[in-house]
């Protein structure tokens, strides 16, 4: 789901990370329930206990899941592959599965750079073991809070030249910051850092598409788990995409985005909107 914040005052409990932070298995993480509905096997029995209660509120979360997968290497191939972007700054990238960022853009463009961003101990641990992406090209893995644009920037800048067209991947991500004026100021600061040229890649949970269930489940998690987080509608997401050009099809649910050969017909819609736009 995304960048994590944990809840203060509650006892810290598990292991330590390569990294020397503590990780608290006693409470559900978004990224790693978010592991565990992607098949990863990073995950706690607390988080996946708490992925199955929330699957049994709203059953089409797991779809959403992949479906959101599924966006980011369609995304990403059609940057990496029509418009040569080879640079990307995937913040929230949560845990590591299949076709990470770096594997896609890198199939493209062996000389791709892609800095990773989070802030959770356990992403970041298995993130920096992990992905090492290609001989000619650059990957890597820092800490930093969506909350932070700033310094996200100025961490990103150590990999990446920010004078070039850079591909900005903000997945499942924006929807843990709750108030909208702040979500789009994080947003425009990231947009506003890069030249034309540059693309936004957002995805967002909503509450227009199966909503009884899908407010339900958020009800659940911001109950029981951590990072809070919000759902918005394709009118409060529009705004981050203010200034920039919105690629066809615009704003829609991950599983419609320029889906590739749909030899049964369209996809389902799943409630987790999703656009690309260039900035001109």
């Amino acid at each position: 789901m995304g960048v994590s914040r944990r809840k203060s005052g509650m006892r810290q409990h598990g292991r330590m990370s390569d990294d020397g932070a503590r990780i608290d298995s006693s409470v559900p993480h978004s990224a790693r329930i978010w592991n565990y509905w992607l098949g990863g096997k990073d995950n706690y029995p607390v988080d996946r206990a708490a992925g199955e209660q929330i699957r049994d509120v709203f059953p089409g979360i797991v779809l959403s899941a992949r479906a959101d997968r599924v966006f980011l290497g369609r995304a990403v191939r059609h940057l990496a592959g029509e418009w040569g972007i080879d640079q990307f700054l995937d913040i929230g990238t949560g845990l590591p599965t299949v076709d990470n960022t770096h594997e896609v853009a890198q199939r493209s463009n062996p000389a791709s750079k892609v800095v990773y961003v989070d802030n959770d101990p356990l992403v970041l641990s298995h993130g920096r073991a992990l992905l090492s992406g290609t001989r000619e090209g650059a990957t890597d893995f820092v800490a930093g809070d969506v909350h932070d644009p700033e310094a996200i920037l100025e961490s990103a800048a150590r990999t990446l030249d920010l004078s070039r067209p850079v591909a900005l991947t903000l997945l499942a991500i924006v929807q843990f910051v709750l108030d909208d004026r702040k979500a789009y100021d994080v947003v425009r600061t990231l947009v506003d850092a890069v030249p034309s040229g540059s693309h936004l890649v957002l995805s967002h949970g909503t509450d227009e598409i199966n909503a009884e269930a899908a407010r339900a489940s958020v009800e659940y998690w911001n109950e029981h788990g951590t990072p809070p987080m919000v759902l918005r509608t394709a009118v409060r997401l529009a705004p981050f995409f203010e200034g920039m050009e919105l690629l066809e099809p615009g704003i829609v649910p991950c599983s419609r985005w320029r889906v590739e050969s749909p030899v049964f017909g369209e996809p389902p819609a799943v409630a987790h909107y999703c656009g690309v736009a260039v900035k001109p």
